[in-house]
């Protein structure tokens, strides 16, 4: 029986010198789906990317990518992935049409069917007008909407983009968003790494968090936002001075230890009674005088997942090189 997993990779170990990019991870696509691989820079995320798309081989550990493994078949992997790596690699000296037309070619496409989809793609990535213009003319947005119009050109059963929105304006980002979703729709896999929540949030079925080379996390977006403390109450007094009396409430209210903000006037807890504890802690402000201009319940946002669970993001470094910056902390799941 055919494998429901388009991806299955585990125990994935890579190592530069003696810096190790990989410590041994395990990834499972569904098909059909989308999966975000989230991290800081030089957290081994293109390396996964680059093992997964035969460009890179594994030190140890095992994949199969559409039911090919990456080490034994490395061509029958590729004829049925497309792959939008960071850097564009579409030929600078050709027009638009005449990329996409050649990489059709190249795919066994006859010049009418390379040609028609050429077409097809110039139009979907908003690309009509610059068609016929010199790559090298392109701006960098254009280009990196060219790139991806590339990974399509053969219909890969298996798509791999590597932070696929970076230099892409607000529009282009809806527009690639709204690709995406026609084509998982259609059966299409998809892996991409980003760096932005948003993204994340928007696209993928499962999310996977990467740090110094190992998955510390995984889920979707709700299942991760429980794990670092489910819901919060936040409460913003109108008078600074009133901010201890509020905090102490809150404590009583919820059981937790707040986070204050003087200069916000603000103090934070988790909770888990929801909304039992925050109809307590506002009985006990009104019954104390204290004035709020704020009071309210709400979930952590992706952005603080990311952060409590890697810590500070480092400067960018080259993981490819090895370079693995340490950083704060490290919280596992």
């Amino acid at each position: 029986m055919p494998s429901s997993r388009a991806i299955q990779a585990t125990g994935l170990v890579k190592r530069y010198g003696d810096k190790t990019a990989l410590a041994g991870i395990d990834i499972d696509v569904e098909t059909g789906t989308v999966t975000a691989v989230l991290g800081p820079n030089g957290a081994g995320k293109t390396t996964a990317v680059r093992i997964l798309t035969t460009l890179t081989e594994a030190d140890e550990g095992t994949a199969i990518v559409a039911g090919f493994d990456v080490r034994r078949d490395p061509m029958e992997v590729r004829s049925r992935i497309g792959l939008a790596a960071q850097d564009a690699t579409v030929d600078p000296l050709l027009t638009g049409r005449e990329n996409l037309v050649m990489l059709g070619e190249l795919h066994h496409l006859d010049r009418k069917t390379a040609t028609r989809r050429a077409g097809e793609l110039l139009t979907r990535f908003s690309l009509d007008d610059a068609a016929d213009r010199v790559v090298s003319g392109y701006s960098g947005g254009m280009r990196r909407r060219l790139d991806l119009g590339a990974t399509l050109v053969a219909n890969p059963e298996v798509l791999f983009l590597d932070e696929p929105t970076t230099g892409l304006d607000p529009r282009a980002r809806r527009e690639l968003w709204e690709t995406l979703d026609t084509l998982v729709g259609q059966g299409t896999t998809v892996l991409l790494t980003t760096q932005y929540l948003d993204e994340a949030e928007r696209l993928a079925d499962d999310i996977v968090v990467i740090d110094h080379g190992r998955i510390i996390a995984r889920g979707n977006s709700a299942s991760l936002k429980r794990q670092v403390g489910g819901e919060q109450i936040q409460v913003v007094v109108t008078d600074r001075a009133d901010l201890a009396a509020a905090a102490t409430a809150l404590e009583a209210a919820t059981g937790h230890e707040p986070t204050r903000n003087e200069g916000a006037r603000q103090a934070t807890a988790s909770t888990s009674d929801g909304v039992a504890a925050l109809s307590v802690l506002a009985a006990t402000l009104r019954d104390a005088g204290i004035a709020v201009d704020d009071l309210g319940l709400h979930q952590p946002t992706l952005d603080e997942v990311f952060l409590t669970l890697t810590g500070a993001p480092p400067e960018h470094e080259d993981e490819e090189a090895g370079g693995m910056p340490a950083r704060k902390r490290e919280v596992r799941s």
